[in-house]
């Protein structure tokens, strides 16, 4: 049987290379809130094209005359998303008769301004949601167990999946500007479930492992129910991760962001679950038994 509580010093590294960046681009640049958040307009408009063809980089040259939009996407084909700030219908109107003009006639689906009320009320949701999701998973784990320590570690395997998600968009804020939604806020508390899940699966093993095998230490408890849990996890996690790159490169640009978000959480989740978790559960018990030994 392999000792991988033997290289947890490693895991922890490994989770450093990724949550000191993470923490670093948060704590520097934060996340770019899309009008989701902060306001603004969304227009949806087909296009039927005579002069030339529709393209997103066309119409953004278009756009950078003063129209005050921020984002394009094509939803389908010929169908393009517009986000913009203080973007009236005034400009609406005129922002249309360019693309007549260059490109070819345009049918309004959907014109809405978002106002700077509702993003306030969006961002104050999404902390309460987290926060309430958080104590709620750390009083369930704590009660089923009987032992604070798994709620915690549990939370801090959670915390360290939800810090390197925000810092990849973050990152990509950065250099690709993606901006983050409503969307984002699913994929962000999908990934919470996703997580704790994994992690119950593996202390479950162990709870099992202290009742059937009391003659072994906590370590070797540990190791036996990661090793016992370890090729299930993968599995289940590969089956989920194929489905997500699918649907990542097939489709469409308005979910590309949503699938690489939970991509990203799910890869994150799994290694955490056992390689950040368990290892903690071990640290615990360890520093633990330093404080309860009788100073000489």
């Amino acid at each position: 049987m392999i000792n991988f509580m033997k290289y947890k010093t490693i895991y922890f590294l490994i989770s450093l290379l990724f949550l000191l960046p993470s923490v670093y681009f948060l704590s520097r640049y934060g996340l770019k809130p899309s009008l989701d958040f902060t306001g603004g307009s969304l227009l949806e408009l087909t296009i039927k094209p005579t002069h030339m063809e529709p393209t997103t980089a066309l119409l953004e040259d278009i756009a950078k005359q003063g129209f005050n939009i921020h984002s394009i996407q094509q939803t389908s084909q010929g169908t393009f998303l517009f986000k913009g700030k203080d973007f009236s219908q005034s400009l609406n109107q005129k922002f249309q008769h360019e693309i007549s003009t260059f490109i070819g006639e345009s049918t309004e689906i959907s014109f809405e301004n978002i106002g700077p009320t509702l993003g306030r009320e969006l961002i104050k949701k999404t902390l309460t949601s987290l926060i309430i999701a958080a104590s709620l998973i750390m009083l369930y784990v704590t009660s089923r167990f009987k032992d604070k320590k798994y709620g915690i570690c549990a939370i801090l395997a959670m915390l360290h999946d939800i810090l390197i998600l925000l810092g990849v968009f973050s990152f990509l804020g950065v250099y690709r500007h993606v901006q983050v939604d409503a969307l984002f806020v699913t994929a962000l508390l999908t990934i919470l479930s996703f997580s704790v899940h994994d992690t119950i699966v593996v202390y479950d093993r162990i709870r099992e492992s202290l009742k059937l095998n009391p003659k072994l230490s906590f370590t070797q408890t540990v190791n036996k129910a990661v090793t016992e849990t370890l090729g299930r996890s993968i599995n289940n996690s590969l089956t989920i991760i194929f489905m997500l790159l699918s649907l990542y490169l097939l489709g469409g640009p308005t979910i590309k962001w949503f699938i690489f978000a939970l991509l990203i959480g799910t890869i994150s989740g799994t290694y955490s679950s056992t390689f950040t978790a368990a290892p903690l559960l071990v640290l615990w018990e360890q520093i633990k038994a330093r404080q309860s030994k009788p100073t000489p």
